[in-house]
């Protein structure tokens, strides 16, 4: 499954600006008012009642710009569009971006107006929401959720979060989220090490940082892998991947460390960053500690993941301990070596923290807008919801019963040790003509996932089972987690230029500090008075004046 990425970024400015403001709101509106057009335009055929299938009586079209999947291999002859065109009369246009062009593709359509219908998997940001759906580029989905929302409703009623989240401090919806609740990506932050190492040297599982000092110096000291050279590395990471980063794990035992924007509320209740406080301060050090022994590669702070998969995978085991959300980010699962690296719980911090970030607003925004072009709201709205349908998302993302999944055998057990309820036949990047492979929005639930077969060594049992017990015990509250927060045009614009200053900046003193280019004792004043100049109070304030908005009326 997709890696998903909490919804906060504020990064379009840029974009926003590019494509300026569009006179839509007189077409939003009359999009937005009719339900049933004049007959003989197919756009325009009447709905039918929520729930019932087809969508039309009337064969209707809809244009669709989408993201496209690499292992699909025609959209238009592929099997789930024939199957969910039959089953809803409705025929789709398909548009185009590639995973590589879709923000260019996306900034290119808002300004041309040359919309579709419907824009789906583009994470469109929130920012990009308020402004273009207060300009009427974008439908607000509020009556259509209440008149025909059968599954969003649903959704709406198991993760109340979601609906505060994706609700615009205008009270507006404008989009649809994708929601998928893997046991595993709600806990990322995750630590793993070569067991055979901790085995030939009479080790136990480090359980607090001084336990991972102790390990990582006999890993260095001590040959492990027994070749009688002074060849292993401790510990290492990687810069493409925030999770894979020596700081991303560590961190949480001396304060709770939120990738990507590591933002925290204060004992007051106002959003705050963690990068000025002591606790922050006291993880830099220990990590430099650490460093200063030799104990962390410095190609951590340069190499990407397959640069760290090389370095784990070349000939004899070398690398000690790494940080990475799934084992597929630093070795082969095809080979047998990622089998003998095993999950390290939260490390219990100097001041007794133990903790793993819990993704509470996990859902990938965005995901479903329909545009002011749109003939008819309506039929694309319940398009859309149908897809949130188990079943219906099962076909389109997994794929049809016999080819992309089968039913167990008696006896076969889930993840969750129960009577198992599916076996995945058609592994998640196989390119294939059967499914949409997640080019839309869909809903996976946990209970999915756990009625999964997977066999001991598969790589869903293994992240179920040590996300389970290693790491959900320690999971953090939700109020500790600062939610998805719309921002306007200007908010967006003044904050997208403060976030680039300060956190290519942190990312630089963060690695000076670790690797001892900077000193934390002498220099820690000094990089507060910079982040200071660098405004960090607007930035905060910014931060705070929108959370209120949208979430403290």
């Amino acid at each position: 499954m997709k890696q998903m990425k909490k919804g906060m970024s504020v990064t379009f400015a840029a974009l926003l600006l590019a494509t300026g403001c569009q006179n839509g709101t007189d077409g939003g509106a009359q999009a937005g008012k009719s339900g049933q057009a004049a007959s003989g335009d197919n756009g325009n055929a009447a709905v039918q009642d929520a729930g019932t299938f087809p969508i039309t009586k009337e064969k209707t079209t809809l244009k669709v710009l989408a993201v496209k999947s690499p292992y699909v291999e025609d959209y238009t002859t592929n099997e789930f569009t024939k199957w969910y065109e039959e089953k809803t009369n409705i025929k789709v246009e398909w548009q185009f971006a590639t995973p590589q062009d879709k923000q260019e593709k996306l900034n290119v359509i808002l300004s041309s107006g040359d919309l579709p219908d419907v824009i789906v998997g583009f994470g469109v940001s929130p920012a990009q929401q308020m402004v273009y759906g207060q300009q009427g580029v974008f439908l607000p989905l509020n009556k259509l959720i209440d008149s025909y929302g059968i599954e969003t409703k649903k959704l709406y009623e198991m993760y109340p979060e979601i609906k505060k989240a994706t609700t615009a401090p205008d009270g507006n919806i404008y989009s649809l989220s994708g929601v998928d609740r893997n046991p595993h990506a709600m806990l990322p932050q995750k630590m793993w090490i070569y067991t055979p190492w901790l085995k030939k040297l009479n080790l136990e599982m480090p359980k607090t940082t001084d336990d991972l000092e102790k390990v990582l110096k006999a890993f260095k000291e001590m040959d492990p892998n027994g070749n009688g050279k002074a060849d292993e590395i401790p510990m290492a990471g990687g810069i493409q991947d925030p999770l894979t980063g020596v700081d991303s794990f560590i961190m949480n035992s001396f304060i709770l460390n939120e990738l990507p924007d590591q933002l925290i509320f204060d004992d007051k209740g106002n959003i705050d960053v963690i990068i000025n406080k002591p606790g922050y301060k006291q993880g830099l050090q220990y990590l430099n500690k650490l460093y200063a022994q030799g104990l962390i590669a410095s190609e951590s702070f340069t190499q990407n993941n397959e640069q760290l998969k090389a370095m784990v995978e070349k000939g004899e085991p070398k690398v000690g301990v790494i940080s990475s959300i799934i084992p597929q980010v630093f070795s082969n699962i095809a080979g047998t070596r990622w089998l003998d690296y095993k999950t390290v719980p939260p490390l219990k911090g100097p001041d007794g923290l133990q903790q793993s970030p819990y993704r509470y607003y996990a859902f990938n925004g965005g995901g479903f807008l329909i545009t002011n072009k749109a003939k008819n709201p309506e039929a694309a709205f319940r398009w859309a919801d149908a897809l949130y349908n188990q079943e219906i998302g099962m076909r389109g993302n997994i794929g049809s019963e016999g080819i992309g999944w089968k039913k167990p055998e008696k006896g076969e057990l889930g993840l969750n040790g129960q009577p198992a309820k599916w076996i995945r036949s058609l592994p998640f990047g196989t390119v294939q003509n059967n499914n949409w492979m997640q080019t839309t929005f869909y809903h996976f639930t946990r209970e999915m996932f756990e009625g999964l077969a997977a066999g001991p060594t598969e790589v869903p049992r293994v992240l179920y089972e040590e996300t389970t017990k290693n790491y959900e015990p320690y999971k953090t509250k939700q109020n500790q987690s600062v939610p998805p927060i719309f921002f306007n045009e200007a908010q967006s614009t003044e904050l997208s230029d403060l976030q680039k200053t300060i956190k290519d900046y942190v990312k630089e003193m963060s690695t000076r500090f670790i690797i001892g280019d900077a000193s934390i004792d002498k220099d820690w004043e000094k990089y507060i008075k910079t982040l200071d100049s660098m405004n960090l109070k607007r930035y905060l304030e910014i931060y705070n004046e929108a959370y209120k908005a949208q979430y403290k009326k």
